[in-house]
Parts: structure tokens; C-alpha cells; sequence
């Protein structure tokens, strides 16, 4: 019986290559977003059904789950891909937007963690796959609150292994690098304020090397690679490094340290 994977923010990029690259691989397939009635671009097959999911909304929530295990039987895995970032200074930052960046990137995950998790004890078994960032172990200026998520993601999720992994609940951490989807585009919500002085000539630098560093970008295939290698994975694997990129500056800061990586963002700053 094939097993069955349920994608949130599955509508582009990595979660759309998620979900068509598990249906080539024999999976069935639960693919929600806010918006189903604008999907596109997914695979045309009976194991994937495109469903309404809103993390921050608690009844699209229990609906997608429910419609899922109907249709399926049962949910294997769950990938919590929904999520944005934030840019610019701190400073610049209104309450609204604070809130919703952590509602959607932490409190939105909790929810639909807590929402299958029950379902998951019941069968003895399940996996739960954290989309967060290499951005969730080394940092950049202008992206405070983004930063802020992921570390808050990576924390709740190494936490978790201990005591979901009791009930038979697998728990693992995927960190991409530069990834080319829209997330410096439409989907990236711009912190500004007008007078705000202070941060232009920094912030001019920093975009400078934001956009050298961003054309290496790796496919989001490669990322859905490493998503099935995280589902597939028998071990107590945690952590899933994804680019080139993302697996440098890593090496970076295990080897030399907090000091030299930041250090490093400072010189490439000028």
C-alpha cells in the first residue's frame, strides 16, 4: 500500500516539487494551500488531491486532515513547508508584521503538528519534516524575524525528538541554502518606514552581496530529493543540509566558531 505524505504550502516552489517529485516516487499525495482554486502545475495522477490548508486556521486545518486520511487511509508524513520571510531593518518592523511572521512560520507549524500527531500515535508510527533554513543556524543582517522563526523552529523540533520519538514519531529538520523560488519576490514582506535613516548604506551593501550569493541558487528539485531521503530515512537522522551553500557556511561555524562566521558577514559587507 503506498504511503502517504501530507504537503503545507504546497501552491510553488519547494512544496509543488515536493509533491510531484513523491507522486513519480509511488506516494500518495495531500498538496494544501490556502488558495486550491489557483493550483498549478502539479502532476496529473489519483494519488495526489489538492486540499484548503491555512495554518492559521484551525478548521482548514483538522478539514485537510481529515479529507486526507478519508481519501488515503492514512497520513505517513507530514511536511510543514508553509512559510515566508521578512527583509529589512528591525527597526522598521510593525506589530502586525512581527505577528505574522511568527504565527505563520512557528505558531501555524505548532498547530498542524499538534493537530496529526494524535493520528500519528495512534498507528505507531509517522514522520514530521520541518521545512526551516540554513538561516535557522547562521545569520544575516535584514532578516531578523525570518532568522527569529527558524531558530525557534529548529529548537521546537530538536526538542521534539525526544518525546515524540516515545510514541514512535520520527522528527527531522531540512535546511536549505539559496533556493531559486519566489521567496525574495512576491512572497517576501519588505520592513521600511519612512524618515527611517541610519541603515541605507549597509543595506545597499548588503543587497549587493544578497544578489551575487542568491544566482548560485540551487533547484527546488534538490530539495525535494532531500525531503524523500529525510521521509525514506530508517536512522535517527535530524538535520538535512541542502545546497552547497547551506553546507559551507555550516562547515564554517562547526570549525572556527560564532566569532569567525560573523566575521565573514561583516567582510563580505564591506
Amino acid at each position: 500500500m503506498p504511503k502517504t505524505i501530507l504537503i503545507t504550502g504546497a501552491s510553488t516552489g519547494i512544496g509543488r516539487e515536493t509533491a510531484n517529485y513523491f507522486v513519480k516516487k509511488g506516494w500518495n499525495v495531500a498538496a494544501t494551500m490556502r488558495s486550491p482554486e489557483n493550483a498549478e502545475g502539479f502532476e496529473s495522477s489519483g494519488r495526489l488531491k489538492i486540499y484548503r490548508l491555512d495554518v492559521l486556521d484551525q478548521g482548514s486545518i483538522d478539514a485537510a486532515i481529515a479529507s486526507t486520511i478519508s481519501d488515503f487511509g492514512k497520513i505517513d508524513v507530514l511536511l510543514n513547508n508553509a512559510g515566508y520571510g521578512t527583509q529589512g531593518p528591525f527597526e522598521a518592523a510593525t506589530k502586525d508584521q512581527i505577528a505574522r511572521q511568527f504565527d505563520t512560520n512557528v505558531i501555524g507549524l505548532i498547530a498542524v503538528m499538534q493537530s496529526i500527531i494524535p493520528h500519528m500515535k495512534e498507528n505507531g508510527s509517522g514522520t514530521i519534516i520541518n521545512v526551516s533554513s540554513i538561516g535557522g543556524r547562521v545569520t544575516l543582517p535584514f532578516y531578523s524575524l525570518y532568522h527569529g522563526t527558524k531558530w525557534a523552529v529548529e529548537g521546537l523540533t530538536e526538542s521534539l525528538t525526544f518525546e515524540l520519538g516515545e510514541v514512535g514519531i520520527k522528527m527531522r529538520l531540512i535546511e536549505p541554502g539559496a533556493i531559486a523560488t519566489d521567496f525574495g519576490g512576491r512572497s517576501l514582506d519588505i520592513l521600511s518606514k519612512d524618515g527611517l535613516t541610519g541603515y541605507d548604506d549597509m543595506m545597499a551593501r548588503f543587497t549587493k552581496a544578497r544578489d551575487a550569493f542568491v544566482d548560485r541558487s540551487s533547484p527546488p528539485i534538490a530539495v525535494a530529493r532531500e525531503i524523500y531521503k529525510a521521509a525514506t530515512d530508517r536512522s535517527d537522522r535530524l538535520r538535512y543540509l541542502v545546497g552547497n551553500d547551506a553546507k559551507f557556511f555550516w562547515r564554517l561555524r562547526r570549525i572556527f566558531g560564532d566569532k569567525f562566521i560573523m566575521g565573514q558577514v561583516k567582510n563580505r559587507l564591506g
